[in-house]
């Protein structure tokens, strides 16, 4: 989803009310939109704990289904496939970068028509891209990992855990539905409104600057609205998805967010979770988890600090606190 940035700093970009109100229906319209980090470029950034974005050391081209996709790899560890939302590419987790970097190996790849993957010839489609990166990942060599996806990469993060169960280790999904009624009733004409009409209006946002600066046909920008306006328009539930799913997954949203609370529970609850209680020794503990972030809208659940430490914490296997018994050293 098109970040809050956009719709608290709309002001400044145009004092138009008419292209106003267009920036502001496409702010809270795309289901899976998300506004990446503009800077481009520049020195490293810096993040609380000091700790700096590790180099790239890898980085290329790998041709799938007709789609020739861009990735990146940084760091080193156990290995962290990490797919970014709507009009946004890799560099929008830039604030939390060095948090998934610090001990693992992130391959971090700009999805279709997005950052510097083109386009291509075919509708951008959940299952199909999540087709393409179990794919691309064979590819890059990796056998088995873990996988993080926000908003649009979330639902593309889901159908590539349901297309290879077996080669996901844990899997994050953050600020995404599995279902088009997942959405707040009042977002879905605004998203069915989002197309290539809009293009004009966008040229001073963060999405289409981002774009600008990394893409490697600026032209396609319209294209690329048209698509996932078609992608939103449809009446998608992924049900039979979710129920592929064999692996730990962990479900994040913001308090805030533009998901449903309701939806947000039968999403954990077809995962086994919030079905009954845990009980004493964890008996009835569900493998999966769900986390509600405070003061944190679908916009900004991203860059959030304490999103990627909670997300590292169960991608890594942790997270029990002793219960009571266990304090007592008993």
């Amino acid at each position: 989803m098109i970040a809050a940035v956009l719709a608290v700093s709309m002001q400044t970009w145009s004092k138009d009310m008419s292209k106003m109100t267009l920036i502001s229906m496409v702010a809270t319209a795309a289901a899976f939109l998300a506004a990446p980090d503009i800077s481009v470029g520049g020195a490293t950034p810096v993040v609380e704990d000091h700790k700096i974005i590790a180099p790239i050391v890898r980085k290329g081209r790998v041709p799938v289904n007709g789609i020739d996709y861009y990735y990146e790899i940084r760091g080193e560890g156990e290995p962290l496939l990490l797919l970014h939302g709507g009009l946004g590419q890799i560099e929008m987790f830039k604030p939390v970068m060095p948090v998934f970097t610090d001990h693992r190996q992130v391959i971090a790849v700009d999805l279709q028509g997005h950052g510097r993957t083109p386009l291509g010839d075919r509708p951008i489609e959940l299952p199909a891209i999540g087709a393409d990166l179990a794919v691309l990942v064979k590819q890059l060599g990796y056998d088995k990992l873990d996988v993080f996806g926000y908003s649009f990469g979330g639902g593309v993060a889901l159908h590539m855990a349901a297309n290879a169960p077996d080669h996901v280790r844990r899997l994050v999904i953050l600020s995404a539905p599995y279902a088009q009624n997942g959405f707040f009733p009042e977002m879905l004409p605004q998203q069915a409104a989002v197309g290539a009409g809009m293009a004009e209006m966008m040229k001073d946002t963060p999405m289409f600057l981002s774009y600008k600066a990394v893409a490697p046909d600026v032209s396609e920008f319209p294209k690329l609205l048209d698509a996932m306006g078609a992608l939103m328009r449809e009446p998608n539930e992924y049900g039979d998805a979710v129920a592929k799913l064999t692996m730990p997954v962990m479900l994040m949203y913001g308090d805030a967010d533009m998901i449903r609370p309701e939806h947000i529970v039968d999403f954990y609850q077809k995962l086994g979770g919030g079905l009954r209680d845990a009980g004493w020794m964890r008996e009835n503990m569900s493998k999966n988890r769900l986390a509600i972030l405070p003061d944190l809208t679908h916009y900004e659940t991203f860059a959030s600090p304490l999103m990627a430490n909670m997300a590292m914490t169960f991608l890594d296997g942790g997270g029990k606190a002793p219960n009571w018994a266990e304090q007592l050293g008993r």
